[in-house]
């Protein structure tokens, strides 16, 4: 009996042995299987793609003014200083930069750049870069109009002096340096292709195509690059690059046009969409007799229904808006913007203020005298779209009781009144700067006419910090101060569209700086 039981025993035991066995080849199999199919997966991914640039000009990132150029020229040339997904600026040729005075700034140099062609990028590379900006006709010169002088003090330090105070200068310093030593013996002209520093560069430059692969002089050692080759084609029109872009021929293209889809349908590609440049916002004059009223401001800025203006006018092709920096700005939250349409607030907030709602318009009697609400409303009359804006918001002012007369301006008279502030509300449309600097819309002299001191105290302190905390606790506060006072209606900004290719894999994060961030992981 004994005997039978170590039996069973020596039997349960080798049978579990087997199982295990069975268990650990499987497993085994199983993983090689499992790393074979990664292995599988790395040798099938397709580690070139192809752009397009329609109407090329000039290889010459500060020559051109070709947007497709512009954006493909930002990993091939690269700035002193780059702006991040959120439009925070960041070192790039530049270790660091500091504020010396009001009008002076030190700029430290990394030492561990070259250019493509294996010469050391130096100082001289960026006074020569400043000076051609300042000399030939570049989208780049705007950047550099305030700069009175450049002085090296060593290969990797200089010194820019400025004509005037420019708050947040760092933030023009995105333009493309180009090597002083390359054009020592070549004319600077848009014929002749200029080296560059950054993660790819030119090795092939056809009338039908360029070719850019990786430059193994790249400083940022710490980034693999996936992409191997990347081929631009060449089209004589944006259709055509549409039209490629259809059939598959090209990966990515971005663009502001509104009826895309017209040209390339709407299947076999992904797209991203952020806000644009273009930002539209009605300017409330506070010196006017209604306006100078904070009450006034607020209920105009409830009875605006902007969603409404977006889809009736631009078939919600634009984003509405609420703060000049509300299109990702690192700066600024959307909780922190406009309260938004409320009708029934602004109702209360007048009547709360003395003003009655007669005869379908809003009366207020002061001094044995009344007076109903009753506006002008400035707009371009060679802009169409903006007076069909116009019309719309003065339909639904006038429903609110608060009436509103469209005054057409010619061009002479819409920018002479921008001089000399001669209007009641004025409808406003303007590309923004990279620079989070609100100066043009809260500062002295500035459209609405209006004065905050708390304001003018915050906006002194913002252009002399560079501590991040400060200035995020600052604009929360300037943003509070804008949504209370009303010295502006912030209404919409365009829409921004990249595409990309369904095959295309990779990290996308475009904005109206740069299409390309994380290019170096994507792949097919």
């Amino acid at each position: 009996m004994k005997s039978n039981f170590f039996k069973y025993v020596f039997a349960i035991f080798v049978i579990g042995i087997m199982i295990f066995a069975i268990y650990k080849i499987k497993t085994e199999e199983e993983k090689e299987e499992q790393e074979q199919t990664q292995v599988n997966v790395e040798e099938e991914k397709f580690t070139e793609i192809t752009l397009g640039i329609a109407s090329l000009d000039s290889t010459n990132p500060i020559l051109s003014k070709n947007k497709n150029i512009q954006d493909i020229s930002k990993i091939i040339y690269e700035p002193l200083v780059n702006l991040t997904e959120d439009y925070k600026a960041e070192p790039c040729l530049a270790e660091e930069w500091a504020k010396q005075n009001e009008t002076t700034y030190i700029i430290k140099l990394k030492d561990n750049v070259r250019w493509a062609d294996g010469e050391k990028f130096i100082a001289d590379d960026v006074k020569f870069t400043i000076e051609k900006l300042k000399s030939v006709d570049s989208i780049y010169t705007p950047n550099v109009q305030n700069i009175d002088s450049v002085e090296i003090t060593d290969d990797y330090t200089l010194k820019i002096y400025l004509n005037a105070e420019v708050p947040f200068f760092e933030y023009n310093l995105t333009f493309p340096i180009l090597s002083s030593q390359f054009y020592q013996d070549k004319e600077f002209n848009s014929e002749i292709v200029p080296v560059g520093t950054g993660m790819y560069k030119y090795t092939d430059v056809q009338s039908t195509h360029l070719t850019l692969e990786p430059n193994n002089n790249w400083w940022d050692t710490k980034t693999d690059l996936t992409l191997t080759k990347i081929t631009v084609n060449l089209y004589s029109s944006l259709g055509e690059l549409y039209n490629s872009f259809k059939m598959g021929n090209v990966d990515v293209i971005d663009t502001q046009n509104n009826n895309l889809q017209e040209y390339i349908g709407s299947i076999g590609y992904n797209k991203k969409e952020i806000k644009g440049r273009e930002h539209d916002f009605i300017v409330l004059n506070t010196k006017n007799n209604f306006l100078s009223r904070k009450e006034v401001r607020k209920a105009i800025s409830y009875s605006i229904d902007k969603t409404n203006i977006v889809s009736s006018i631009f078939n919600s092709q634009y984003y509405t808006s609420s703060f000049p920096l509300d299109y990702g700005n690192w700066l600024y939250q959307s909780e922190e913007g406009s309260a938004g349409y409320n009708p029934e607030q602004a109702k209360q907030i007048l009547t709360e203020n003395g003003w009655v709602y007669r005869g379908q318009y809003w009366q207020k009697t002061e001094n044995y005298k009344t007076q109903s609400l009753q506006l002008n409303l400035a707009v371009k009359a060679s802009d169409p779209t903006r007076l069909s804006v116009a019309q719309n918001i003065q339909a639904q002012l006038a429903n609110q009781g608060i009436r509103v007369n469209i005054v057409q301006f010619t061009d002479e008279q819409y920018y002479n009144s921008l001089n000399t502030k001669n209007y009641d509300m004025l409808l406003c449309s303007i590309d923004l700067s990279y620079t989070p600097n609100l100066e043009t819309f809260l500062g002295k002299n500035n459209l609405s006419n209006y004065t905050n001191e708390e304001l003018s105290n915050i906006l002194e302190e913002v252009k002399n910090t560079t501590d991040e905390n400060v200035l995020k606790e600052r604009y929360k506060r300037i943003a509070e101060i804008y949504k209370d006072d009303v010295p502006y209606i912030s209404l919409f900004n365009n829409k921004f569209t990249v595409c990309y290719h369904s095959d295309l894999k990779g990290d996308f994060a475009p904005n109206w700086y740069s299409v390309f961030y994380h290019i170096s992981g994507w792949y097919k």
